[in-house]
């Protein structure tokens, strides 16, 4: 494994974890709402999530000890050269690490990995929006409190290292608007969302949606970057394969399907959606970086907004050319298994950008273990996808 000493310089992971504590979803949030958010319940002797009133499926512990080994599964991903089993895989355990809970220990192992800084996501919260979607008040009730607990642990720009992001969901505009300036007061330099279409009180909604124009007003204002992140974005395979984020073996991956390419479909929709209704050229300011959705969708995509961009020419829909402005405003982080010379063939490798996943077992098992993946590229480049995008995302730049 490459180090930080060899290359010259610590890089900038965007894409980093924290596994939630016990009362990460019920410190903050009123007692007399929990039962509609998130409850611990007691079933067979173990703990588990009850979200919405139902039983939550999407890990099988959710107290996290013991915890599978960061990476676990990723030689599979690769396209499993040892034809280890993933269940095998993950049958190593360890005693939680306080590093996954603390930041301080976080900040001494980010130390012993050589990484400078880091962007960090939930495990759990990016879940639960979709299992809560048709109550918005819990919705926004939840991440109100889920956010204020991720400051108080981990804090939104501790030590200018850790770079916690608070979750946005634009169910409620007014509650969005709200919660960014609350984020933009505490110092945050990113917040998340999920990629996924919009349910409100008044129906579904794309993310570009003029009536979501005072959010990407004061993100573009702001210059404050946002992140789509892998979650549960409710995507359906409509009766091809059971729906539903699981970590139920027999439900979840042990068999090739469909399923598999959720994550991708969402983030795809969410992206060119964005391109298509023009919220670049309406709020030039906004950066977005797609992260742990991977980036196999690009050629289509730009294919896509080519064709879209011929069709339309004689009407003059598009100011700018679709394309181009996609680059402008999109910064895309593929799965490690991506080829990373195709993202950058379509992107430009200052629109590329270094997440390890850690410490989640689809991740890297080190971090720095992505650098021979860079092995093609100059030091220039190998740099700017490594640190000085990520660190350039976050800092805000105003419009």
């Amino acid at each position: 494994m490459t180090t930080a000493a060899e290359l010259g310089y610590e890089p900038f992971d965007c894409d980093n974890h924290y596994y939630e504590a016990m009362d990460a979803f019920t410190r903050h949030v009123p007692k007399n709402m929990q039962g509609r958010c998130v409850q611990w319940a007691d079933i067979g002797g173990r703990k588990h999530h009850v979200v919405g009133g139902k039983l939550a499926h999407a890990v099988k512990n959710p107290t996290w000890d013991p915890i599978a080994m960061p990476g676990a599964i990723s030689d599979f991903l690769r396209g499993n050269p040892d034809g280890t089993s993933m269940m095998k895989a993950l049958q190593e355990r360890e005693p939680l690490p306080d590093y996954y809970m603390s930041n301080e220990a976080r900040i001494a192992k980010m130390d012993d990995q050589g990484i400078e800084a880091m962007w960090l996501f939930p495990t759990l919260g990016v879940l639960y929006e979709e299992l809560l979607k048709h109550d918005t008040e819990a919705v926004t009730t939840l991440f109100h409190g889920f956010n204020r607990w991720l400051n108080e642990d981990w804090g939104v720009a501790y030590k200018n290292r850790i770079f916690g992001a608070p979750y946005i969901t634009l169910t409620d505009v007014d509650f969005a608007c709200s919660e960014l300036e609350w984020a933009l007061a505490e110092g945050a330099r990113v917040v998340c969302m999920r990629p996924s279409a919009i349910f409100t009180r008044d129906g579904t909604f794309s993310p570009a949606h003029a009536r979501h124009d005072p959010f990407w007003a004061r993100v573009s204002e702001a210059g404050i970057t946002v992140v789509i992140h892998a979650g549960d974005s409710g995507y359906t395979t409509h009766g091809y394969v059971n729906d539903g984020f699981t970590a139920d073996a027999a439900e979840s991956t042990m068999a090739p399907n469909i399923k598999h390419f959720n994550i991708e479909r969402a983030a795809y929709d969410f992206l060119i959606t964005c391109a298509f209704e023009k919220l670049f050229e309406r709020h030039p300011g906004v950066r977005l970086a797609s992260i742990e959705n991977g980036a196999e969708f690009l050629p289509d995509l730009f294919r896509k907004l080519g064709q879209s961009r011929d069709r339309l020419s004689i009407a003059n829909y598009y100011k700018e050319d679709p394309g181009l402005l996609f680059k402008e405003h999109v910064w895309i982080n593929p799965f490690w298994e991506d080829d990373v010379y195709e993202v950058e063939h379509y992107m430009g490798a200052d629109r590329v950008i270094f997440g390890s996943d850690w410490p989640h077992i689809e991740g890297m098992p080190t971090p720095l273990d992505y650098v021979k993946e860079l092995d093609k590229f100059d030091d220039a480049k190998k740099q700017r996808i490594l640190r000085d995008n990520t660190r350039e995302l976050n800092e805000l730049r105003p419009a």
